[in-house]
């Protein structure tokens, strides 16, 4: 899968916004955790609307929602890290393996 890694961490996108998810409104794309080309727009200094992002996203990925995509965020990720994408009514939030407490029945 392809993705942006810098100075050991990888690039996530996330929609913490309510409404509407990015992930989680589009998880059989799990390649939108990552897209290359969405982070490069996020980190470009142009400022350039978001919305110029969605013919790219509906030619690459099939029936793709977008309507997380003005609240988009990158979450920058240590390389090799697990995490899972929490949501909650349209807010998203990127959780690590090392911030969860897990217990056995």
């Amino acid at each position: 899968m392809d993705r942006i890694v810098k100075d050991g961490h990888v690039a996530v996108l996330y929609s913490p916004g309510f409404g509407a998810g990015w992930y989680s409104w589009n998880t059989e794309y799990p390649q939108l955790l990552f897209d290359p080309v969405v982070v490069t727009h996020l980190l470009s200094e142009d400022e350039l609307p978001l919305d110029n992002l969605v013919p790219y996203l509906e030619g690459k990925y099939p029936e793709v929602y977008t309507g997380g995509l003005r609240q988009l965020t990158i979450e920058w990720v240590p390389e090799g890290t697990q995490f899972r994408v929490h949501e909650y009514d349209g807010s998203e939030r990127v959780i690590l393996d090392s911030e969860e407490k897990w217990f056995m029945a």
